[in-house]
């Protein structure tokens, strides 16, 4: 017995020490498993410095060379996709080739077929401006400043000028001139000129809503598959909801409180970021894909909240700015500022301008008066249509550059296997 009971204590004491054993293993390999995510995390980040170099203006040629190899790769992916819905584009071909043959066919029809082509054109127009605005993750191009909202300015003024917004079409919308009937003063209203521009708005705003679908299907994609996210934001988002508890700084509370909102919230919390101008709006799509909210939640939250309650908002606040009261007083308070008799004066010619040409009918001469206003905005306009292209053939340019590197790191790894 006294034997049985020293053979149990040895053998709960060799016990012991195997169990403790792996765990002093453990310990030893913490410090080897932190080792190894800092190098992780630093040839990350050089990676990154590398791809964020790789731009038009430091490296032309290699920038260059890489956007074309990257549109090559796309054109190939999207051609093997529409392969695979070869049926859908069958389909779509047919309906395109029904319309073709509608509208070179002579008949009564044509005067529908010419109505639709018009607002088609018209409605794709905005809807594509809408797109360039928000794809990108904030990089887009600011078309509403560039053409909505000014296209918004010009309905308004000529509405006040004309008194009616019963434009003859055509020329309007590519051309605005006051109609021939008599100038009615008092029949213009805010409602008037909301009216008139309502489709192009909303028009807009689903294009913007449309922009923000790929940052949610690309986090949506990473979360369901498990791999690693190949987009830098996504990179970022992960980054910035594992250092959520010590965020200091107040850009990264503002975008932890949008996660939040969107998360907890759900439908109304994406309504109401989308309804305000919010350039924190795309990191809403990206929570909504890593949280796997269903897409009608999140795309109709988006398409309400952007085509429709944003888009009065905005409306209103141009229409606002540019009637008729306000820019007289606009005009009076800047010739009041310190170099303001020059700009008045010329503010005032290029106002006149503009009444002059909405009062053109057809055979008189157009008033050819060129304002340096009108020029500086061209060349605004230029400028940044330029720096959006610069920025496309940047971006692909990088990305082909993260194809190279994982494609390295893939055959490091398995050499390293081997």
């Amino acid at each position: 017995f006294v034997f049985s009971g020293r053979f149990k204590v040895n053998e709960m004491a060799t016990n012991e020490a195997s169990c403790e054993q792996p765990q002093k293993r453990g310990t030893k390999d913490k410090p080897n498993g932190y080792f190894a995510d800092s190098v992780v995390s630093e040839r990350r980040q050089k990676d990154r410095e590398e791809r964020l170099a790789l731009v038009l203006w430091r490296r032309p040629i290699i920038t260059l060379h890489y956007f074309l190899l990257e549109t090559f790769i796309t054109l190939k992916e999207w051609t093997l996709k529409l392969w695979r819905r070869r049926g859908t584009v069958f389909l779509f071909l047919v309906l395109c080739s029904l319309f073709s043959l509608a509208y070179s066919t002579e008949g009564a029809h044509q005067k529908y077929v010419q109505y639709l082509e018009k607002r088609f054109l018209w409605c794709a127009y905005w809807v594509g401006l809408g797109i360039l605005s928000s794809v990108g993750l904030g990089t887009g191009l600011h078309t509403f400043l560039l053409y909505l909202g000014p296209h918004i300015a010009s309905v308004t003024l000529a509405a006040y000028e004309c008194g009616s917004t019963d434009f003859p079409e055509p020329p309007y919308p590519d051309q605005i001139i006051c109609p021939e009937a008599g100038r009615m003063e008092g029949s213009i209203s805010l409602w008037s000129i909301i009216s008139k521009v309502r489709l192009e708005a909303c028009m807009w705003g689903a294009g913007t809503a449309i922009g923000e679908l790929p940052p949610y299907f690309m986090a949506r994609a990473a979360r369901l598959s498990g791999a690693d996210p190949d987009d830098e934001d996504y990179e970022e988002f992960e980054e910035m909801l594992g250092q959520a508890e010590t965020a200091q700084d107040f850009v990264t509370r503002a975008k932890l409180g949008v996660q939040n909102m969107v998360q907890k919230v759900g439908f109304f919390g994406i309504l109401a970021c989308a309804s305000i101008p919010n350039p924190l709006f795309d990191l809403a799509g990206i929570t909504c894909g890593h949280f796997l909210v269903p897409f009608w939640t999140f795309f109709g939250a988006t398409l309400i909240g952007k085509a429709i309650i944003k888009m009065h908002i905005q409306k209103l606040f141009v229409i606002i700015t540019f009637s008729k009261h306000i820019v007289e007083q606009m005009v009076s308070l800047i010739g009041g500022a310190l170099p303001g008799p020059s700009i008045q004066k010329h503010f005032s010619e290029y106002l006149e301008a503009q009444r002059s040409k909405l009062h053109h009918h057809t055979g008189e001469d157009t008033p050819a008066s060129e304002n340096w206003l009108s020029w500086v905005f061209e060349k605004v306009v230029l400028v940044m249509v330029c720096y959006f292209i610069f920025s496309i053939i940047n971006s692909m340019a990088q990305s082909y550059a993260k194809r190279r590197q994982r494609s390295q790191q893939q055959r490091h790894s398995e050499e390293k296997t081997k």
